[in-house]
């Protein structure tokens, strides 16, 4: 069986590192680079940095703090927001970035999966998946955009399939209900999402204690589980996670 990761998130506004509820009221975690080495040596398996300002003010993701970081980091990295050209995948790359993240403009124009697999290689597109729980439909979700700022029409399981036969590589899924409540992930989402797609699913939104990281990845079938509440503010280090995973028999890369 494959280790399972673990892979803190940065979201990142105004060069710091932040973190709200349901993608609101955010409040200050640190410095990105700081935080980012720190994670680099505790043993994290990824990083993910998202420049969470950027598709809302359409400017592009600040590439000098991605180089920062990436110079003290020694592990995977995923940069995304305000990725909109195939240009801007080949700069932030290019910039010490291991793998680009890309929402809005998937769903502006998917043709960027697809082009971006094909130059940098499946491996580096990962598309990632805002989705918000419908209250009319039971187990169903639709896909938001511009920072969980905008609803779709589109449902969450019918695009992941579509990402992945466009090209990308990986899915980053959030559920913005569960993000930042500490009350666990959404494992009938990150269940649905796995169940229908055949490539690695980033589960993401509402980790608060070990338990929510096991079951995401048993109950919610992930194969990676991204936190960034109980990081931040070090309510558990990196290595306890894996400990507690290890001992309840998922693989993981100590």
């Amino acid at each position: 069986m494959l280790a399972k990761r673990i892979i803190p998130c940065l979201d990142v506004k105004d060069n710091r590192v932040v973190k709200g509820v349901n993608f609101l009221n955010l409040r200050d975690a640190g410095d990105p680079v700081e935080l980012g080495a720190r994670y680099s040596d505790e043993g994290a398996d990824e990083l993910v940095f998202l420049d969470i300002t950027a598709t809302i003010r359409s400017r592009k993701t600040i590439v000098e703090l991605v180089e920062k970081v990436a110079e003290n980091v020694f592990i995977p990295f995923t940069v995304g927001g305000g990725i909109g050209t195939i240009e801007q995948m080949d700069e932030l790359l290019r910039s010490g970035a291991e793998k680009v993240s890309v929402n809005t403009a998937a769903v502006a124009k998917s043709n960027i999966l697809t082009e971006g697999a094909e130059r940098f290689g499946a491996q580096c597109v990962v598309l990632a998946i805002d989705a918000r729980r419908r209250t009319d439909i039971k187990g169903k979700w639709i896909v938001t955009v511009k920072a969980g700022t905008e609803p779709t029409e589109i449902d969450v399981v019918e695009w992941a399939q579509k990402g992945e036969e466009m090209g990308a590589g990986e899915i980053l899924l959030t559920s913005m209900d569960a993000d930042g409540t500490l009350a666990g992930y959404d494992n009938e989402l990150n269940k649905a999402v796995s169940d229908a797609v055949d490539i690695p699913v980033i589960a993401s939104g509402g980790a608060g204690k070990l338990e929510h990281l096991y079951d995401a990845i048993v109950d919610g079938d992930a194969d990676a589980v991204l936190m960034a509440s109980i990081t931040h503010f070090e309510t558990i280090s990196i290595r306890e996670m894996k400990q507690y995973l290890r001992n309840r028999g998922i693989a993981v890369n100590l």
